[in-house]
């Protein structure tokens, strides 16, 4: 089963089955605290009684996700790192220094036994991570400017990201270099927030002018173009069977769109 996942403006929210129990859930949230609290939540207890801070950036906290399993956290921060931590002992396992500048985004690869990740930075670069080694294995560029969003594809062999400079770019990891660029000359907003259809023929992605455009990832060519929002779209998510997907706008609204 995979995590429900909600997207805040300060920070991210994900919801994350336990493995102890099919009753318990863990929440964990980052922000502008600079730090990542688990709360573990249950109809019986007070919720906010048993938060615990797991780990602690030296800048505020962009992002955060589960790899794969309860007991560790993979986050993303201000600082120019990503960071693996123990949810239990809150020690830091493993830390990824490459970035030059912030990060916005990370993503986990498709595979429940992966090892690998990728983070989006304002140093406009998206790198892939090995979580063993806490070692950068590609490197890709061509971004002009802050990069917001990262994404793999379903295939596991590709990412696309998107960016301040207005253009999604698809990487593909085998070839390692950009195979496909994603724009418009009407297109002058930048994009905040990118994903996959389940099959990943279309890439949906979330821009400044409150639109969502839907592009052709083989062709190159958009699809198609919503509107709905009354300010940007800060975020994006496709739902686990692709029959729709969700945003999240500085409007204050979430929106769901099939």
């Amino acid at each position: 089963m995979l995590p429900l996942e909600i997207w805040l403006l300060a920070g991210q929210l994900i919801f994350c089955l336990s493995t102890f129990s099919i009753f318990t859930f863990f929440a964990v949230c980052s922000g502008l605290d600079n730090k990542i609290t688990v709360y573990p939540l249950s109809i019986e207890e007070d919720v906010s009684a048993k938060k615990k801070t797991v780990g602690t950036h030296t800048s505020y906290m962009s992002c955060c996700i589960f790899p794969n399993s309860d007991q560790q956290i993979l986050t993303g921060s201000g600082d120019s790192t990503c960071a693996l931590w123990d949810v239990e002992s809150g020690q830091l396992l493993q830390s990824f220094q490459s970035h030059q500048g912030d990060i916005m985004a990370i993503d986990l690869a498709p595979s429940e036994t992966g090892n690998t990740f990728v983070s989006g930075s304002c140093d406009r670069l998206a790198l892939v991570w090995d979580m063993r080694t806490g070692q950068c294995v590609q490197a890709f560029e061509g971004h002009d400017s802050d990069v917001n969003s990262v994404k793999f594809h379903p295939s596991g062999d590709a990412i696309a990201t998107g960016s301040d400079d207005a253009t999604c770019r698809l990487f593909d990891l085998r070839a390692d270099r950009e195979v496909a660029v994603y724009n418009k000359e009407s297109i002058i907003f930048g994009v905040n927030s990118v994903d996959f259809s389940v099959s990943g023929r279309l890439l949906f992605a979330g821009y400044n002018d409150y639109t969502v455009n839907v592009w052709d990832t083989l062709k190159t060519c958009r699809v198609a173009m919503l509107y709905g929002h009354e300010n940007r779209v800060s975020c994006l998510k496709v739902s686990p069977d692709g029959c729709a997907f969700a945003t999240g706008s500085w409007d204050c609204t979430l929106r769901v769109w099939a």
